[in-house]
């Protein structure tokens, strides 16, 4: 029997998040799983908080990742990595682009921006930040900042590379299939194997 698998993918409106699930849940359906994802839009147009869970396995009856029971976060910016942090469990780690996006109570003055790896450092979290924009500029297109970050996750997870692949070529526009499969593997080969 499969154990389920339990992801949450976050981040701020326009980073891709809901093409990441997307993306997710369609490798894993094809790597033979059943797949639940439920996402929370959010103020996602102005570019507030955005997130997917997508939990998959033998057989999921909830599309919610309960606190504490998150395998892997996947962060689309590293501050919404924190935000999220409680639902990873005790084997569980995070994956982040270095990003910095402000929230509008950063924009507006009311609050700061936190020191995000000093707050890693000091709780202890089991984080790993990805220059996830700097390999999308390399490739020409920022666009695919999130492909990159999924294929720095996608050997953390129970799908073949095979699967994975096939889902994107399912996922994006065929003129667009080129930089997001070498997206994937500059990922991939970052973090991983």
């Amino acid at each position: 029997m499969k154990s389920v698998t339990n992801v949450i993918i976050c981040g701020t409106g326009g980073q891709g998040i809901l093409l990441a699930s997307e993306v997710l849940c369609a490798a894993a359906t094809h790597a033979g799983n059943d797949v639940k994802k439920s996402e929370v839009h959010g103020m996602a147009q102005r570019g507030g908080s955005v997130s997917s869970h997508v939990r998959f396995g033998e057989k999921i009856y909830s599309p919610l990742v309960e606190k504490g029971t998150a395998d892997l976060i996947l962060a689309m910016e590293k501050m919404e990595g924190l935000r999220w942090s409680p639902y990873l469990a005790s084997h569980g780690k995070i994956v982040a682009c270095d990003m910095k996006i402000n929230p509008m109570t950063v924009n507006t003055g009311v609050a700061e921006y936190p020191d995000v790896e000093e707050i890693i450092e000091k709780e202890n979290l089991p984080v790993k930040l990805i220059p996830a924009v700097e390999i999308a500029e390399e490739l020409g297109n920022l666009r695919v900042v999130n492909i990159v970050l999924t294929g720095a996750v996608s050997p953390h997870l129970p799908i073949d590379e095979v699967h994975w692949k096939k889902a994107i070529e399912e996922s994006v526009p065929p003129k667009a299939l080129k930089v997001n499969l070498e997206a994937f593997r500059k990922g991939r080969e970052l973090f991983g194997k």
